[in-house]
Formats: C-alpha cells, sequence, structure tokens
C-alpha cells in the first residue's frame, strides 16, 4: 500500500475544516484532518497513535512513528487553521485551486502542506532503511490555546533526539522566537453623576495612569534587555484594545486594557508578569481603584536553541543560511521541553497566513521535498552519534 500523491493529500487536508478558535461560535474539530494522516501515515508502515485531548473528543493529536529506538527525528505540523474571511476569498478555500504558479486554500501555507510534503518525503525511504525512528507529529489548537503541544508537553511525548516544526519559513531555518503574553488589565472606580466629580472615582482618568506607569515600565524593561537577532531587538508591549464607561454624563466605574507582550528568549515569564502586576497595582492603588490582572491566554514561553546545536548546523549547511529568529510563536517551546533539539523550517512565508487567498508557491515543494529527505538521511537512515 501507499499513500496517496502529493496534491491528492494537499487537497484532502484542505478540503477538511479545522478551524480553531476561542470563539466558540467559530471552533471546529480536527480529527477529519486526523484520521486522514493517520491512514496515510499507516499505508507507509508506520506505527500510529491517536491521542484524543481531554474534555475535547473532536480534537487529537497524532504521533505517528517509523522505526524505532533512541533519537531519530520529529516532523511537526499544527493541523488546525484560523477563520477565514467569507466573501473576500477569489476562490473557495477549502477548495485546493492551482493557479499563477501558487497552491491557493486554507492551510496551504500555515501549514496543512508540510504534513502532506513529510509524508511524501518519507514515503521514499524503505522502512526497512529507518535506523532511528522517524516521527510524524500533528497536533491540534497551535492557532488558539496551544492545547494539543501543552498536552503532549505534559505526557512527556514524543521523544527523540531532533524536532523540525514545518511552518512557513521559506525553507530558512529558524532557531529562536519571543515568547507570547496577552492581559487584561481591570480597574473598578466607583460611578456617580458627571456634574460632580466628588461623587465618584474614574477609572478611565485611573487607566491614563496605570498606561502611564506601563509605558514607563515598557521602557525600563527595554533598556534591560536586548538580543540583536530579533529584527525589533527588544521585548514588546502593545496596549491594543480599551473599553469604559457607559455614557458621557456618568463617572465611569470600569475600565480595562488589554495588552499584548513579546518577551526574549531567556526572559522568565513567571517574574516578568509578577513585576508587571506590581507596578501596575500601585498605580491604580495611589487612585483609590480597584485592580485586577487576567491573563487572556496560557502564555507561549520564548523559545532557543543554541546555535551550537547538531540540528542547527546540520540545517545551515543544507540550506546555506544562518538560523534566525522571529517574533511569531509557534509549538516549538513545548518539544523543547520534552529535550530535543528543535528548530522551525518549512516552505512557504508567513506573509500569507491569516489573510484571504492564503497561497504555497509551487517552487517551494521541489526544494521542501529534497531538504526533508536529506534531514531525514542525515538523522534516521545515516544517524552520525
Amino acid at each position: 500500500m501507499s499513500a496517496p500523491p502529493l496534491m491528492e493529500m494537499i487537497a484532502g487536508l484542505v478540503g477538511a475544516p479545522s478551524v480553531s478558535s476561542v470563539n466558540p461560535a467559530l471552533d471546529m474539530g480536527n480529527r477529519v484532518v486526523i484520521d486522514r494522516l493517520a491512514g496515510w501515515a499507516e499505508s507507509l508502515g508506520f506505527k500510529v497513535e491517536v491521542m484524543a485531548l481531554p474534555h475535547h473528543p473532536a480534537k487529537a493529536n497524532l504521533i505517528a512513528t517509523l522505526g524505532q529506538g533512541p533519537g531519530g527525528l520529529v516532523l511537526s505540523g499544527h493541523t488546525d487553521t484560523v477563520p477565514w474571511d467569507e466573501g473576500l476569498w477569489r476562490s473557495d478555500p477549502f477548495k485546493l485551486q492551482e493557479r499563477d504558479g501558487r497552491l491557493y486554500g486554507l492551510g496551504t501555507a500555515d501549514m496543512k502542506s508540510f504534513l502532506a510534503l513529510a509524508l511524501q518525503a518519507a514515503s521514499r525511504f524503505d522502512p526497512a532503511a529507518i535506523a532511528r525512528p522517524l516521527i510524524l507529529l500533528a497536533t491540534a489548537d497551535e492557532e488558539s490555546t496551544m492545547s494539543g503541544a501543552r498536552a503532549l508537553a505534559a505526557a512527556g511525548r514524543p521523544r527523540a533526539r531532533c524536532a523540525i516544526i514545518g511552518e512557513p519559513t521559506g525553507l530558512r531555518p529558524i532557531r529562536m522566537h519571543k515568547g507570547v503574553m496577552m492581559e487584561a488589565i481591570r480597574l473598578t472606580g466607583r460611578s456617580g453623576h458627571s456634574s460632580d466629580p466628588a461623587l465618584g472615582n474614574s477609572a478611565l482618568e485611573g487607566m491614563h495612569a496605570v498606561l502611564g506607569a506601563l509605558l514607563a515600565w515598557r521602557k525600563n524593561l527595554q533598556q534591560a534587555w536586548r538580543h540583536d537577532d530579533f529584527r525589533v531587538p527588544h521585548p514588546t508591549i502593545n496596549p491594543g484594545v480599551i473599553q469604559g464607561g457607559d455614557a458621557p454624563n456618568r463617572i465611569c466605574g470600569f475600565c480595562e486594557l488589554q495588552i499584548d507582550m513579546r518577551p526574549l528568549p531567556g526572559m522568565a515569564l513567571g517574574p516578568l508578569r509578577a513585576d508587571l502586576e506590581a507596578h501596575l497595582r500601585a498605580a491604580a492603588r495611589d487612585r483609590g481603584l480597584g485592580f485586577e490582572l487576567t491573563s487572556l491566554v496560557e502564555p507561549i514561553p520564548p523559545f532557543e536553541t543554541p546555535r551550537t546545536s547538531v540540528l542547527v548546523a546540520a540545517a545551515e549547511a543544507m540550506t546555506g543560511h544562518s538560523a534566525g529568529a522571529v517574533a511569531f510563536g509557534t509549538e516549538a517551546p513545548f518539544l523543547s521541553q520534552l529535550g530535543m533539539d528543535t528548530i522551525v523550517l518549512g516552505p512557504g512565508d508567513i506573509a500569507q497566513a491569516h489573510q484571504p487567498d492564503e497561497f504555497l508557491a509551487l517552487d517551494q515543494i521541489d526544494p521542501a521535498l529534497n531538504l526533508l529527505e536529506r534531514l531525514i538521511q542525515r538523522f534516521c537512515v545515516d544517524p552520525q552519534e
């Protein structure tokens, strides 16, 4: 038996809607994608395990293993996509379409195509030649909560020497990225008639002071931390959403500010958040306001694999590019927690992700297959201890 042709696999994955979202009205399962990958992997001789997520029967991870023993290589990708902009696509987002030297469809770049490419590359090897395990890992909910990767980290699986996450990087290796934290700052004051400020305590005016404290803290943070391998070399904090009050003739009794923080590798998230809370709580207390800091999502830690890693060296030699850094988050820190040297390396451009008419350029396919075959050869067929 064998897996279907590459284009048929990509079309089959794109054609299975698997949106994940923190909005329950948009959230979907991913079992159709997982079951298709499992069937194809099994036909190639992989030992297949479907790991259902706790409390999410329609969602699962796939661990498919070819070969056995220690070491080896994980090829990892997420099976979910972001929601699509209905009416803004030139073609059906769930029907793979080739035009202008590109493959269009939701998930073509980010990142269902990589999973099909990994299977296609694996199919070119005799299973008897696999001296160290080749593991295909497909996860759930990367685009929302990272619950699939978190479940794997909690279970301590899979284990291998190295892992490659095939997010779109233009086939350039990435060895580090910033973390992601999203927090809500909530102030509670006292409403009252706007004709007399003494009748209340404005949470909106208090947020002005808290925002000032936040920006001062950000400045100090950026002076203390810098990593020149990143295009934006310092940690960032973006005040993205503010909401407060209900009428212009009432003193504002409640105000909320939502922020996004991108810490650098080496910045511990727990102490960072505690320091933020201490500074902002003091500003709120000075104005007699109630204060609450709430995480909007579970944070994604920063990630870094040393430049001296054998995987980094191999990827740099094979691609001709030095391993770099990106600001967006991936599942890499969770695979790193399992003790694997991890990089992010895949076909396509992150600029095409999360927007209408997402595509993967056809001229990325053959180089991606060639690279994956060389990596499988290096770490699974002819491993160098």
